[in-house]
């Protein structure tokens, strides 16, 4: 007994030690932690062996040391690869290797190249789970969703689920330069440490090819838009090479942005004029220069007369003739040239809201095959609201892929928690009205609206050096959010966001409502407290942090936040209706007929579309300028909810992440009552106006906020 009671007093002695030496979780998992599972008989019997039917090659070996990963996680005991097939096992198949699959019962004839089917049945007697498809990707991708059913409790005896991609160009868009500064970047450094490549390869590149893969994203754009030249000579396209020799198994391409006047910037030569035969003559050898180094490389990303960046026009020639030479350097290889489609120009007296609808509609039609024009969400620039871009639905006869921002420019940057599956879902589901009976963006973006055979979805990724990898343990959800909708754009944000957080923080029901709820109302609140009913542009000048709506001094007019809102004694908002710039004319013609008439556009595009008197009676019977404050303080009350709920949280999520999450969400706070106080201060010294009864007035005075300077604010490299 009193062995016992010593062992046992040993025991209590070492619990702490025990305890402190588990490692904390540190975010950098991502949603592949592979933790115990509620129900780990029900995957025992799913999974007591994993068997290979279908070459041996690297990346059916990521898929099935992947499936080992994952269960010895879940399982905590070791799943061996089997020669023989026996009850329980999980089955890899290709129809090439094992016949019976290429039968009408499985279907995967329908697959393609990418797509998976999942189920439970029976193979040569035995009970199995079958993971088929008719590639190696497609096996891979089904393995990391045979493992995401797992993670998420789905019922494995029941399993029936087959799955192919929306789009074909599912593709990350790193703004990152070759210093290693990261545009709008919030989480770091850049991970790609240019200087140590290509010799140095860090374990990390292979994580951050497991994340994407998992997710079905299949292309990197490894650099910035605002591209160098040096990007394209010899040693930058060996580092490339070596983070494509990297990436090849998880099935993702790596692609370069370019800038247009390269040839002439390395001095090789005279001109960029795309149609000057020198010049197509430098970017056809270059990429087969390219293409000898990386023979699976993607293609090229063009920012080109945007911004103060070279291009086509420069030389009097259309955005057709720069992406066409470009196009036809890259079609012997099979690449594929995005040409962007954010364009706006200091010397243009009309909306910068319609100017790439006014550039590229014209060139409907003259782009060439590979060529796919690449849109932005909106019209102005990855706002916290913007309806949707008018170019999709307006070019039949063109390929356009979605540019989405991942990296929270606008949007609080890694500090606020903003979930942007909401956002995203509420583009893609929004009806162009192009043809009767609707036609979503998502319809437009898959080629069913107009039967394009290119298509693609582009996000603006907020992955850094910081070890949780976006810089907050909330942003990686948006990572998430952007993969599984570019795989399936009709996909609902509500479903992702659950599926994240059971990956992630807790499968416990009550936690994953808890922190959905979280979620699902984040976007909403910033959106109120930055940008209400429409407003748009308001942030501060270069960093884009806090707000600055008495901005007006800026060399640029479309710069400066006082172009947007127009606020004046007499009211506020943009005029874009058949009175002011006429841009509702951009869009179909019922949408037109909507928001060109105040009473019949959504209250959340009201001041985007119309420049309204202050006392115009909105829905809830407030005056305009009633209801402005009142969405501001609706905005700072959604932050202090987000927060009590989390830390309701205390106990269901670890320690270590609830903290970081905490503290973020109490600066989240103060920033809300930045961004109310600010707003209304300024706008009342606009108005003229009281404020309404009841309403606190700001904290400071208008100087003091314009008195805020934030001169190396994170993410301005460039």
């Amino acid at each position: 007994m009193k062995n016992l009671i010593r062992h046992l007093l040993g025991m209590a002695m070492l619990l702490p030690l025990l305890v402190a030496a588990a490692p904390a979780e540190d975010g950098y998992e991502l949603w592949l932690r592979y933790r115990p599972v509620a129900d780990a008989a029900q995957l025992k019997a799913r999974a007591g062996s994993i068997v290979l039917a279908a070459p041996n090659t690297a990346t059916t070996g990521a898929a099935v040391a992947e499936l080992q990963r994952g269960l010895k996680g879940m399982l905590g005991r070791d799943i061996p690869l089997a020669a023989a097939m026996q009850d329980g096992a999980l089955v890899l198949a290709r129809p090439d290797a094992m016949p019976e699959l290429r039968g009408p019962g499985f279907g995967l004839a329908a697959l393609g190249d990418e797509g998976y089917l999942l189920r439970a049945t029976r193979l040569k007697g035995r009970a199995v789970t079958l993971i088929a498809a008719n590639t190696d990707q497609g096996l891979l991708y089904g393995a990391y969703a045979w493992l995401r059913a797992a993670g998420t409790g789905a019922a494995l005896a029941r399993l029936d689920q087959r799955s192919v991609p929306a789009l074909q160009l599912r593709v990350l868009n790193h703004w990152d330069n070759l210093d290693r500064t990261v545009e709008r970047g919030y989480a770091g450094e850049s991970i790609w440490d240019w200087w140590k490549l290509p010799e140095v390869r860090d374990p990390r590149y292979t994580d951050y090819a497991r994340a994407n893969a998992s997710l079905g994203i299949n292309g990197a754009v490894l650099n910035n838009v605002n591209a160098s030249a040096e990007v394209l000579t010899a040693p930058f396209i060996a580092k490339a090479a070596a983070l494509a020799d990297t990436f090849r198994p998880y099935g993702i391409k790596v692609y370069l942005s370019v800038r247009f006047s390269t040839p002439l910037e390395l001095g090789e030569t005279a001109s960029a004029d795309p149609l000057r035969a020198d010049v197509a003559a430098w970017w056809a050898n270059k990429a087969g220069e390219i293409y000898r180094a990386i023979p699976d490389f993607g293609g090229f990303l063009v920012k080109a007369n945007s911004e103060g960046q070279p291009g086509p026009q420069d030389y009097q020639r259309t955005h057709a003739d720069g992406a066409n030479m470009l196009a036809r350097a890259l079609a012997p290889h099979r690449g594929v040239v995005m040409w962007r489609a954010f364009v706006y120009a200091e010397d243009k007296p009309t909306d910068r809201a319609k100017q790439a609808y006014e550039q590229f509609k014209p060139l409907d039609g003259s782009f060439a095959p590979n060529v796919i024009v690449q849109v932005k969400n909106g019209a102005i620039d990855f706002q916290p609201r913007e309806p949707f871009h008018p170019m999709f639905g307006a070019m039949p006869k063109t390929p356009l892929m979605m540019e989405l921002q991942i990296t929270k420019e606008y949007l609080g940057f890694a500090t606020h928690l903003a979930y942007l599956g909401s956002l995203y879902e509420e583009v893609l589901r929004t009806d162009t009205h192009v043809r009767p009976g609707g036609a979503t963006v998502a319809q437009i973006l898959d080629g069913s609206v107009h039967g394009q055979r290119l298509t693609g979805m582009a996000g603006v990724a907020n992955i850094g050096s910081d070890r949780n990898w976006s810089g907050s343990h909330f942003d990686q959800a948006n990572w998430y959010a952007y993969g599984r909708l570019a795989w399936d754009p009709r996909a609902g944000a509500g479903a992702i966001a659950r599926e994240w957080i059971a990956q992630t923080f807790s499968s416990d029901p009550a936690a994953i409502d808890a922190i959905a709820g979280i979620m699902l109302m984040s976007h909403q609140a910033v959106v109120d407290y930055m940008t209400p009913l429409g407003l748009h542009h308001l942030m501060g000048t270069g960093h884009h942090h806090g707000p600055a709506p008495w901005v007006a001094d800026l060399k640029r007019p479309e710069w400066n936040p006082a172009y947007y809102h127009r606020a004046d004694k007499k009211g506020i908002g943009f005029e874009r209706g058949a009175s002011g710039s006429d841009a509702v004319s951009q869009y179909a013609p019922a949408l037109a007929r909507a928001y060109g008439d105040p009473r019949t556009t959504p209250e959340q595009f009201l001041l985007w579309f119309h420049h309204l008197p202050w006392d115009a009676k909105m829905a809830s019977g407030r005056s305009l300028w009633a209801e402005l404050i009142a969405r501001y303080d609706a905005g700072v009350t959604g932050v202090d909810t987000m927060l009590a709920r989390w830390m309701r949280l205390k106990g269901a999520v670890d320690p270590r992440r609830h903290e970081d999450v905490a503290v973020l969400l109490r600066k989240q706070r103060e920033e809300a009552l930045w961004w109310r106080d600010a707003s209304i201060a300024y706008f009342q010294s606009i108005s003229g106006l009281p404020l309404p009864q009841g309403v606190r007035p700001p904290a400071l005075t208008l100087n003091q906020y314009k008195a805020r300077r934030f001169p190396f604010a994170p993410g301005r490299g460039g």
